[in-house]
């Protein structure tokens, strides 16, 4: 499986980020599909496409996504993107600002190169390099939960991690690396919520303070005591607040002027 849709309603375009896949979004989709056309795709050398070699841009992460929206005929969408994907998110909500009626993005930055990281990009990328992306991946996965490899979620995170190709993990690095949008959130036109755990290690506040005063139209949502994966760790809040911004007035006002 490599693409999921269900549910009534307006589409909503869930995009996974870095060493994950559409299954990442479980804990959402149940939900999130009594209310919506709920919409997720593996992207390019993750998930059930893992037998393929990941891109190694975000403007061609967001292309694809596209493309996929195309082919179903969907033209106007809701769409929140994690990590990675929060960056696919924003390239697409600016590539296609007309058709972004409301924007969630999640645990996420404009700045591809990710400052403050555990670790920098580039010693990531040296060492997948040197001993292939077992031990890489496992240091990366790890921060992603506040209990770390105690976390229940964290072994399902490894085995999606684990199905990642080397030349994928080292794509995905450059693709995040050489990007930036810092310049070029004030085209998102999208009314757009900032949802930040605080206990994030790939993303610090700086990154999501931008994100927060660049964005014409943006609400800010800090989940306390979560970490990357809050989705997964504070599933029922963040549901709630996901849900609770995109059936808001403003967002409805938003999709009227959208969609006619």
């Amino acid at each position: 499986m490599n693409c999921i849709r269900v549910g009534t309603g307006p589409t909503l375009v869930l995009v996974h980020g870095f060493l994950s896949s559409l299954t990442y979004w479980e804990k959402q989709i149940e939900l999130f599909s009594t209310r919506f056309d709920v919409v997720a795709f593996d992207l390019p050398g993750y998930g059930g496409k893992a037998k393929e070699t990941g891109l190694d841009s975000i403007e061609g992460f967001a292309d694809f996504v596209l493309g996929k929206l195309d082919e179903l005929g969907i033209d106007c969408f809701h769409l929140m993107g994690h990590s990675m994907g929060g960056m696919i998110a924003q390239e697409i909500a600016i590539k296609a600002k007309d058709r972004v009626m409301g924007l969630v993005l999640y645990a996420t930055g404009p700045n591809g190169r990710l400052p403050g990281r555990f670790e920098s990009l580039e010693d990531s990328m040296a060492r997948a390099e040197k001993e292939g992306t077992e031990q890489v991946a496992r240091d990366t996965v790890r921060t992603w939960f506040s209990e770390g490899e105690e976390d229940p979620d964290f072994v399902g995170g490894m085995a999606l991690a684990e199905r990642v190709s080397t030349q994928t993990y080292i794509n995905g690095l450059r693709a995040m690396g050489g990007w930036r949008s810092i310049e070029r959130l004030g085209d998102i036109e999208a009314k757009t919520l900032v949802l930040w755990p605080d206990s994030d290690r790939s993303y610090m506040w700086d990154q999501v303070e931008i994100l927060w005063r660049r964005i014409k139209d943006t609400n800010l949502a800090v989940m306390p005591l979560a970490a990357h994966n809050a989705h997964l760790e504070k599933a029922r809040i963040f549901n709630l607040l996901v849900i609770e911004f995109l059936q808001s007035d403003k967002v409805k006002q938003r999709q009227l002027a959208t969609t006619t």
